[in-house]
Parts: structure tokens; C-alpha cells; sequence
């Protein structure tokens, strides 16, 4: 991998001016306008968004179709059957499509694709089933968009379709001109939609899902205060699909997480006990880094119905099961994921893989589920988009992981007549494909990739260059107002010069973080660790080096003594 190149964000404003009108300091507003945040209105709403700011449900696209549709069904007791997806979103959104309809009075199925057997999203198997099964009408959701074959064989076969997604439209290009794929389905909500008129089109499957339930209870008259009940689940399917902490996605997260931390949810309660999260201390990192693999494991290596089950609980023995199942899941997909980025690693050393401009990593014994998994950790390695593939009933199936500069979505549409199947979006994307196509694939998205060196050399985007000697207390609460912190509203990043290394030790079970005694240019000391490569840094540091630290402060609690930590995220010497 390429050595990091720092940069300091830029962007002017009269920072003095916006602390005293926001009462922050202003470090914290310099951070707001980094983020793009410029106008007054804007600013308001990020530091004090309501859930009054949500956006009404009706402004999206078909919505008040669907739910006509939708409410006809419900009352002459028609059969639905939800057709969700295996990840955290498809299991959110299942569950609130579940649990909303049954509340107004409908007669309701859920079916989750298996990962192995199924593939991804609806499909005509999942739909002869339903139809086998009584059902009149399916729903779709975190999926559907794409599923225009699928979706035209179940309105052959009688069935009423509402598809509910947040996926890209899928279209073909010819001559540059777009020409997005017509779906029959009876009623499509989607903000991605050309003509959707919905203020904000970065949500996830789950709440798309949500905001059918609420102008489905707005139909049948229940109370607004029952559908804010599952902003807990849209929260978390928020966090676990990645989708940017800005606009409504960030008051929805801030929100949800308030309400999970004294969660009437048995399966929630259950896995937060199970992972030992305090509910008081719970916040995005744990929906992304500790519930939400627990969650995805199930989808990965057994089936998401047991996630969907666990959510579903109403004892608590079962859901203590529950929870102990997929967390002992989660620990096995971890052992996998390691060996699979190994193979990885070797692979691209012996065969050259990473002088492409596109990775294509072929693993034909990797467990399908863990291709994105193993994806997303070369792509960290390298900075470059990757690709990996691994053998599958019916041929080859793969995920991709992507950067900043490189649409993978779209690159994938110039040759989508490789595929059998595929979708996504700009950072993420999956795929099935013929063995005899894998060669043709890399050579095609090489052939066409127009990266540059540049665009393979990490960039750190430093917020504030800031002495350590700056940072107190009350700044360190001041800028949680910031939270909560996710992708597209990241931890603030700091940095700092001339800092000397004084003691260094490793700590951890696993030896895999760096305690340090950091002194600044007055003489200063202070404390500071680094989850990296605690080894690495180690060997590169001598006791009194020199370096150039990126960092975040924090408050560090031990005892009932509170001190200063400094999180050091990177270094140079």
C-alpha cells in the first residue's frame, strides 16, 4: 500500500461567529463547515434535529399508491407475504414490514432468501412458493428494484407485487444515453427513483420500510408514537447498511439509539446482554461493529431467518439462545474471514493481482457469504477497488468492495452482459457470472478503469491541525454534540507535530493495541493508544522519536478517575 498523503481541510467561514450563535466552540463549528454544513438552517438541524424534521412519507414516489393497494389487501384479509433480504437491512426492514402490518390488522408471511440456495432477493422459486402458500400479494423489501424478470413471472402467475427498495434503478447505456429497465410491479416505493420527489435519497431498506408503516398506521389510524417504535431498527439497519450520518439518517440514528438503550425488543436486549454493551454506553460503533456482524453472521453461514427469529423473540430464554447462537456464529465467520484474507494475500503476491487497476481475487473455496467480507479487507490494504469471487452452485457468484473515485455500479453496467445477475451501488456491488466469464471480467473492468496512480494513494483529510495542549474537557464534550459518527459525518480527525515518544508498551489479549506516553513541544505529557498495527508501530518507534500524529481525544474513564486520552490513528516519522 502506498504511504498516506495528509491533507488539511480548507473550507473558510467565520468560525468565531458560528460558536457564539450555536454556543460551540469553535473547533467544533470549523468541523460542522468541513462537513459541508453551510447554511443556518442546515447547521440547526444537524445540532438539534427533531423527529418533527422527519420527512412526511408521502413524498415519496408511489407511496400513497402502495398503501391504497396495501390497506385493500389488509382489509379483505388477503395473504402477504414480505420477501426481505439476509443482511442487517433486509432483516430490519422484514421485521418492521412484519410487525407494522400485523399491528393493522393483516394477514402476513415473511420469506428471507438463503444466501447459498437462493441468492439474492426475490426470486421465482421464493415467488412459486408464496403463491403455493396462498399468498395474494407480495412485498418487497431492501430489495425488488432490480428484479424485473422476477417480478413480471409473479404478476403471470396472479400475484399483486409492491416492491419497497432503496437500490439503485438498474438501466442500460448506449451512446451515453441511460435507459432505465421498467419494472410491472403494481406499486414501486424507491426514493432512487428519476421522478421521486422525497428530499433525501440516501436511506436504507429499513427505513424506506418505515415510512410504509407510517402512512399505513396513518391509514388505519394508529397512533404516530407506535411507528416510532421501530426507529430503533431503522437505526440500526442505517449504521449496518453504511449509509451517510447526515440529513434525516442522522436524526433517525440519534434517535433510535435513545430508544434502544431501554429497548422493549426481548432478541435486542438479549444480544446487548450478550455482548456485554452497558445500554447507557451503546452508540453507532456497536450497531456496525459488535450487534450488527452478529446479525449478518446468521445471513452468512446459516440462515438470516434466525436473525429474523431472534428480533421476533417474546421470552426471554429464547432469545438468550438466540443471542449466544449468533454471536458463536459471528466468532466462527471471524476464524473464516482471517484464513480467507490470508488466501487473498498469497494469491495477489503470486499471480501479480496487485499491478491491476482492478482487483480480481478468484477464490474458488471461500465460503460465498465472506466474498465482501474478504473484499472490503484488500481494498483497506491496497486502496484500490476489489473484486472477489468464489465458486458457487451455478457457477461463480462475487462481491466488490470500491473507493471514492470509482463507481463500481456503474463500471459494472459497461459489461453487464457478463453477468447473470448483478447490483449495488457506487462502493459496493454483488455479482454471479459463468466460469469462462472471470478472465473476460478483469480484463474488461482493467481495460476500461481510467484510475490513475493518484487515485490509489490514501488521502487523510485532517480537520483541525491542534496542538494537544488545546484539547479539554469541555471541547471533548462539545464535539460529541457531533455524534453520532458514522460514514459521511466521521470522528474528526486532528493532528499534531513534533511529538515525542517517551514509553510504549504492548497491551491487549491479542497484543494488538499500543499503550504510549506521548510530550508535546511545551514539555507536556500525556497519554495516547493506537489500535493499528500495535507491532508495527512499535518496531517503527524508538523511545524519543519524533513524529507527526493524527489523532481524537477523548475522555478516558478508570476508576471513577477521569484523564485525557489521545487515539492516534496514524503517524509520521
Amino acid at each position: 500500500m502506498q504511504k498516506e498523503r495528509w491533507m488539511v481541510a480548507g473550507k473558510k467561514a467565520d468560525f468565531t461567529a458560528i460558536g457564539k450563535k450555536y454556543g460551540i466552540d469553535q473547533v467544533t463549528a470549523r468541523i460542522i463547515r468541513n462537513r459541508d454544513i453551510i447554511e443556518d438552517a442546515e447547521i440547526d438541524k444537524f445540532l438539534n434535529g427533531k423527529l418533527t424534521d422527519l420527512y412526511s412519507p408521502h413524498t415519496m414516489k408511489d407511496m400513497d399508491k402502495l398503501i391504497s393497494i396495501l390497506k385493500e389487501k389488509i382489509e379483505a384479509k388477503k395473504h402477504i407475504r414480505i420477501i426481505g433480504d439476509y443482511d442487517i437491512d433486509g432483516i430490519q426492514s422484514t421485521y418492521i414490514l412484519l410487525k407494522g402490518i400485523e399491528r393493522a390488522g393483516g394477514v402476513v408471511s415473511a420469506a428471507i432468501p438463503d444466501r447459498m440456495k437462493d441468492g439474492y432477493g426475490i426470486n421465482e422459486n421464493l415467488i412459486t412458493k408464496a403463491k403455493e402458500e396462498g399468498a395474494d400479494t407480495i412485498i418487497t423489501c431492501d430489495n425488488g428494484i432490480a428484479a424485473i424478470e422476477a417480478i413480471a413471472y409473479a404478476k403471470e402467475i396472479g400475484l399483486t407485487v409492491l416492491v419497497t427498495d432503496h437500490h439503485d434503478i438498474p438501466y442500460t447505456e448506449e451512446n451515453g444515453i441511460r435507459t432505465y429497465k421498467k419494472s410491472l410491479a403494481d406499486a414501486i416505493v424507491n426514493p432512487k427513483q428519476e421522478d421521486c420527489t422525497y428530499p433525501f435519497a440516501g436511506i436504507c431498506g429499513a427505513v424506506v420500510a418505515f415510512k410504509v408503516i407510517w402512512a399505513l398506521y396513518e391509514a388505519f389510524d394508529i397512533a404516530e408514537e407506535e411507528v416510532m417504535e421501530f426507529l430503533e431498527n431503522a437505526a440500526f439497519a442505517t449504521v449496518g447498511d453504511v449509509m451517510d450520518l447526515l440529513d434525516e439518517n442522522r436524526i433517525i440514528v440519534k434517535y433510535g439509539l435513545e430508544k434502544m438503550r431501554y429497548t422493549k425488543n426481548t432478541g435486542l436486549a438479549a444480544l446487548m446482554q450478550q455482548k456485554e454493551i452497558l445500554p447507557e454506553k451503546l452508540g453507532a460503533y456497536h450497531l456496525g461493529f459488535v450487534l450488527g456482524p452478529c446479525l449478518n453472521a446468521s445471513g452468512r453461514l446459516d440462515t438470516a431467518v434466525r436473525s429474523l427469529k431472534l428480533m421476533l423473540s417474546e421470552k426471554e430464554e429464547d432469545a438468550a439462545a438466540l443471542a449466544i447462537e449468533l454471536s458463536d456464529l459471528n466468532e466462527e465467520r471471524k476464524r473464516m474471514t482471517i484464513e480467507g484474507v490470508e488466501a487473498a494475500q498469497e494469491l495477489i503476491l503470486r499471480e501479480g493481482i496487485d499491478k491491476d487497476k482492478v482487483m480480481i481475487v478468484y477464490l474458488p473455496k471461500l465460503h460465498e457469504s465472506l466474498a465482501g467480507i474478504v473484499a472490503g479487507r484488500i481494498r483497506e490494504q491496497y486502496n484500490k477497488p476489489v473484486f472477489v469471487l468464489t465458486d458457487a452452485e451455478d457457477g461463480v457468484k462475487g462481491s466488490g468492495r470500491s473507493i471514492e473515485t470509482y463507481s463500481m455500479y456503474e463500471e459494472m453496467c459497461k459489461c453487464q452482459e457478463l453477468f447473470s445477475k448483478f447490483g449495488g451501488h457506487p462502493m459496493a456491488a454483488g455479482l454471479s457470472l459463468a466460469k469462462e466469464n472471470v478472465e473476460i471480467f478483469r480484463k474488461n473492468m482493467n481495460v476500461h478503469a481510467t484510475l490513475t496512480e493518484e487515485d490509489f494513494i490514501p488521502k487523510i483529510l485532517i480537520d483541525v491541525p491542534m496542538p494537544l495542549s488545546y484539547v479539554s474537557m469541555e471541547l471533548i464534550r462539545d464535539l460529541e454534540k457531533l455524534a453520532p459518527f458514522g460514514k459521511g459525518n466521521p470522528k474528526p480527525v486532528f493532528a499534531d507535530k513534533n511529538i515525542r515518544i517517551r514509553d510504549k508498551r504492548i497491551v491487549g489479549k491479542n497484543g494488538n493495541v499500543l499503550k504510549l506516553t506521548i510530550q508535546d513541544n511545551y514539555q507536556n505529557c500525556y497519554s495516547a493508544v493506537y489500535f493499528g498495527d500495535a507491532k508495527a508501530m512499535y518496531a517503527d518507534l524508538e523511545k524519543n522519536s519524533i513524529v507527526s500524529i493524527v489523532y481524537y481525544p477523548e475522555i478516558n474513564s478508570y476508576m471513577g478517575k477521569e484523564e485525557i486520552q489521545f487515539v492516534i490513528s496514524g503517524y509520521q516519522i
